[in-house]
């Protein structure tokens, strides 16, 4: 790989940690500057190396978000744990699910986010605590460890964002403290599909372990903005990312040759 791919890739992992941090998404970015530096690398080799970043950002700014603000344990937790089985197992499944077969879903089920949240101005502005049952408890476990779990190792770009809504939605977390909870969970995740892909071979590791660094520099940039800037500013970011999403996936869909 040449020094300008290189710089390309590195400054992209930068920045993917940083908007991992505040409301996911980041694969978006990462993976197609990896397939575009690195055209020769496999699929799965592009998503594990892309894992290896990751979990060090969303590590990092689980970290950082645990140690200023309140994580909600209760939910987090035995989702976090779910999450690191169930994302081995999509990421095991991930090589024999053809792209054309989850495109359309994923569209769909972005586009329905976005209205979601559009419709719903005070949704994840202000915490409702009133929404927080031990039914809804354990369907947000449930949503988050196994569904969405499933999904990021399975294909991955958006998980941050719809462990967010998840937790806004389920159990009235505000979009700070729901952002905090999506990257314990999304730690989770990662190393759960980390692990798989590691085990089959599929992780560049020298170019992988490049990434982690400016991608944790970049979580730890995200994370401070959120602490900072509050509900206001994670929900102005979901949006653009949710658009943004529905814009690349939309492209692969139907432009792309």
């Amino acid at each position: 790989m040449d020094a300008a791919s290189l710089t390309t890739l590195l400054a992209a992992a930068a920045l993917a940690g940083g908007v991992d941090a505040v409301v996911g998404g980041g694969g978006l970015l990462l993976l197609p500057a990896l397939l575009v530096a690195a055209p020769g690398v496999p699929v799965a080799t592009a998503l594990g190396t892309n894992k290896l970043a990751a979990i060090a950002g969303t590590s990092t700014a689980a970290v950082t978000f645990a140690r200023r603000t309140r994580v909600d344990w209760v939910v987090a937790g035995p989702a976090a744990v779910l999450a690191v089985g169930c994302a081995g197992v999509g990421a095991a499944l991930a090589g024999s699910v053809p792209a054309g077969a989850y495109r359309p879903v994923v569209l769909v089920v972005l586009l329905v986010v976005a209205l979601f949240v559009v419709l719903r101005p005070r949704l994840g502005t202000v915490a409702v605590p009133a929404r927080r049952t031990r039914v809804r408890v354990g369907a947000a476990v449930g949503v988050a460890g196994v569904g969405v779990a499933l999904y990021d190792g399975l294909i991955g770009p958006g998980t941050g964002t719809f462990l967010v809504v998840a937790f806004t939605a389920l159990v009235g977390a505000d979009f700070l403290h729901g952002s905090a909870m999506a990257k314990v969970v999304n730690a989770g995740t990662n190393l759960g599909a980390l692990v798989v892909f590691a085990a089959t071979g599929h992780v560049w590791w020298s170019l992988g372990l490049a990434m982690a660094v400016c991608n944790v520099a970049g979580a730890a940039v995200g994370a401070r903005m959120v602490l900072r800037r509050g509900a206001g500013f994670v929900r102005v970011v979901l949006l653009v990312v949710v658009v943004a999403l529905v814009a690349r996936l939309g492209y692969d869909q139907w432009l792309a040759g």
